[in-house]
């Protein structure tokens, strides 16, 4: 009998390591579980217009922006006075911002930090992920991260301490 619970025991551990490989690693339980739509994520489409000259539209971009796609950011720059298309990516660095820049370079810069965070933030939650399962799916990404977590009202307290002059800071 004892020879069939072992069998069994390890059957259940070999199942189970079967999944270790298509774990969720993302922390964060964004999911909303009511089986009911978003009602913020329905954004009604700007009224078709006829376009001044059919030879002159532009191709096709799949995945791509839309001429009728809501910009209410654009649109909230444009009834303020700004330039709508100064927030369109890919654009390059505004030449108000090289001084900035190169000011924040001067010591050099590594042109593949942003992967080689990517890559160890994924390491990092691969390992913080290893042990998060639950019967009810919570929320991991605090604790996954408390031992990087600042504490402000600390760090505010040092600087005024050292003489530094600092802004007021709501209450705690």
């Amino acid at each position: 009998m004892r020879a069939a619970h072992l069998v069994g025991l390890l059957a259940l551990i070999g199942l189970s390591a079967c999944g270790l490989g298509n774990r969720d690693i993302t922390l964060h339980n964004l999911k909303t579980n009511s089986g009911k739509p978003e009602e913020f994520a329905i954004v009604p489409n700007k009224p078709l217009s006829e376009p001044e000259s059919y030879s002159a539209l532009p191709a096709p971009t799949p995945g791509g922006a839309n001429r009728t796609d809501q910009t209410p950011l654009k649109d909230a720059v444009a009834a303020l006075g700004g330039r709508p298309e100064r927030l369109d990516v890919g654009t390059g660095v505004p030449a108000a911002d090289t001084a900035i820049i190169s000011r924040a370079s001067r010591f050099g810069r590594d042109g593949t930090i942003r992967q080689q965070l990517a890559s160890e933030d994924l390491d990092f939650r691969k390992r913080r992920s290893l042990f998060t399962w639950s019967i009810v799916p919570t929320d991991e990404y605090y604790r996954a991260y408390r031992r990087q977590a600042l504490d402000p009202y600390a760090w505010l307290e040092r600087f005024r301490r050292a003489g530094a002059q600092t802004p007021a800071a709501p209450p705690q």
